[in-house]
């Protein structure tokens, strides 16, 4: 009878034991702790543990130590990981709606940006791809992007010609081409080089890339342009996401929702920072597009809105549109 009593203790705290274990959560991305998305992801950890100690634990894989860019997408559809933040380029293979956010010039600040990703449109792309086990949590920023070339590029005429380094974007190769440049596929590593050696005379990004991989020191000029938005969407594994606990899941969602928003005024913050830190390096000028030249640009890509309405939807397109104010 003893016998039997400390074995069904035994189970008993056995069964308790496993019960108490924590829902281990991955969350991969490729990029260095201290970016924005990096921060953001710190965060969501520090939110996460905090609501649901010993119930939930978060590890964070930065610097694709866990799956790099080519990989990740997969493994969170195979389980293997749990929450991934890929750039919004990266989601053609599983939607094209997302492709309205590689459009030029649609917004007109990284507010209207918000605008749009708030939105009723902006919402439903989140769960667009939950048929193929994705779902979305969230939009973060890296920010908006800007043209540059060694001479001023202020209406579309004066790109023509000239060779530009895009990302692998049928709509950004569309960009370049309505306006008769040479759109070149470049891996963002070999940029710099690319512009020193003049393999390419331009190419657009953030602030934060065009300081931190010293793009301005080989650039005569960069243009004030915020012509397009470098964004990511934070996804996880539908299926994984709706099988948590109702409790749990609710919480989740709430420290996501707000390490998106910490992540995003650190992106904000650093744009404002890296545009200044360019300014003062006093290496490439920095121009200031006005309302003359951004409706010129509009005008030019009006074509590459029509290639792409019926892929993307031009419903979708008029929502993003009305976002500006």
């Amino acid at each position: 009878m003893k016998l039997k009593l400390v074995l069904a203790s035994a189970l008993m705290a056995f069964g308790l034991s496993v019960q108490a274990a924590p829902i281990i959560i991955k969350y991969s991305h490729v990029v260095a702790d201290q970016t924005p998305k990096g921060q953001a992801a710190i965060k969501f950890k520090e939110l996460a543990e905090k609501k649901f100690p010993g119930k939930v634990e978060v590890q964070v894989f930065p610097n694709s130590q866990l799956f790099g860019d080519g990989k990740e997408m997969e493994a969170l559809i195979l389980g293997d990981v749990q929450i991934i933040a890929p750039s919004l380029s990266k989601f053609g293979k599983y939607t094209k709606q997302l492709q309205v956010f590689d459009l030029p010039f649609l917004f007109d600040d990284i507010a209207a940006v918000d605008r749009f990703q708030e939105s009723k449109e902006g919402q439903a792309m989140l769960t667009s791809m939950k048929s193929k086990g994705i779902l979305g949590l969230g939009y973060l920023h890296n920010g908006m992007k800007e043209l540059s070339a060694n001479k001023p590029l202020g209406y579309p005429a004066d790109a023509k010609g000239l060779k530009f380094r895009i990302q692998a974007s049928d709509v950004i190769e569309a960009q370049f081409k309505a306006v008769g440049a040479n759109p070149q596929k470049l891996a963002f590593s070999e940029v710099y080089q690319a512009l020193q050696t003049g393999v390419v005379d331009g190419q657009e990004n953030t602030w934060s890339n065009i300081y931190s991989k010293k793009f301005h020191e080989v650039q005569g000029y960069i243009m004030d342009s915020n012509h397009g938005v470098i964004d990511y969407m934070v996804i996880t594994n539908a299926k994984w996401w709706d099988g948590l606990p109702a409790d749990i899941r609710k919480g989740l969602a709430e420290a996501m929702t707000e390490s998106i928003k910490f992540g995003n005024k650190v992106a904000l913050e650093e744009s404002d920072s890296f545009r200044q830190k360019v300014i003062d390096d006093k290496k490439a000028k920095v121009l200031t597009m006005n309302k003359e030249q951004v409706a010129a640009w509009r005008k030019a890509m009006m074509p590459v809105y029509k290639q792409f309405e019926a892929e993307i939807g031009a419903s979708l397109i008029q929502a993003a549109q009305k976002s500006n104010k």
